[in-house]
């Protein structure tokens, strides 16, 4: 019956459904009315202000004040300073956040992006190209000094994004970002790790071995970092192979590599 339940809930949250916001936003009713009440009262001596439509959140009483785990969070402050502190001549980012690991990039540094999806949003410091990387785009060869590609890899070829589908998308957006780096170029790399397998059409999961396997003999792996299920981040650690055959324990976490592009 649990199981049951969690798939259900599942279910609700790939169409918008939040339980977590249903449930406290029912829990904090009681809140809300016995703080509306005071605020009216106090209302009554001052006339700076009046009242406009009800606004209710709910949720935000029972939660933290923000959240510094996950994927996202530790992969784009990671990347973000080890741009700054390598300060490449041109740096490209393939799909990447754009309100996250591009927005912290560009606060320091002018950034290059390539997303198959358009965008008519410019922003100083932020140049904008679409473009499908399983097709090398044209003039690309040698194109940049560094480059990235941050929980984005596993979605090549599956659909989610109006991409064709394309069992190995994957490794012909690698062929093509390698072709886009010039030799000891900057790659950093993220995408979930942990038992291999097609979540569709959401994404791929990796295990460490498969990635080692398709980047080892095309680049030099610097630092191996990576988010466990929990949310926390464990920042260089040791590629050994125990952890390599266990994918540090993860069933979905996020290896996040520092590579160089090696000599042709």
């Amino acid at each position: 019956m649990k199981n049951r339940l969690n798939r259900i809930v599942f279910t609700l949250s790939i169409i918008g459904f939040d339980a977590g916001k249903f449930r406290n936003f029912f829990k904090g009713l009681s809140f809300f009315y016995r703080d509306y009440q005071i605020l009216k009262k106090q209302m009554k001596h001052q006339n700076a202000f009046s009242f406009g439509k009800f606004f209710p959140i709910m949720d935000e009483r029972f939660s933290e004040s923000g959240t510094m785990k996950g994927h996202y969070f530790h992969q784009d402050l990671l990347i973000a300073r080890k741009v700054f502190e390598n300060n490449p001549v041109r740096h490209i980012d393939i799909g990447s956040r754009t309100d996250g690991f591009v927005a912290h990039v560009a606060s320091f540094r002018q950034i290059e992006i390539f997303d198959i999806r358009p965008m008519e949003s410019p922003v100083k410091n932020i140049v904008y190209r679409q473009a499908d990387l399983m097709q090398l785009p044209e003039n690309m060869l040698g194109y940049c000094d560094s480059l990235s590609i941050l929980h984005v890899i596993e979605h090549f070829g599956l659909g989610r994004y109006g991409d064709p589908i394309d069992i190995d998308g994957h490794t012909k957006a690698i062929d093509n970002l390698y072709l886009m780096l010039k030799p000891e170029g900057k790659f950093y790399f993220s995408t979930p790790i942990g038992p291999q397998r097609i979540e569709f059409n959401a994404h791929r999961v990796f295990s460490i071995q498969y990635l080692l396997d398709i980047l080892g003999s095309r680049f030099r792996v610097d630092s191996f970092s990576y988010v466990d299920d929990v949310g926390n981040l464990w920042e260089n650690v040791i590629l050994s192979d125990e952890q390599i055959k266990s994918n540090f324990d993860c069933i979905y976490g996020c290896g996040i590599f520092e590579l160089t592009k090696l000599a042709e």
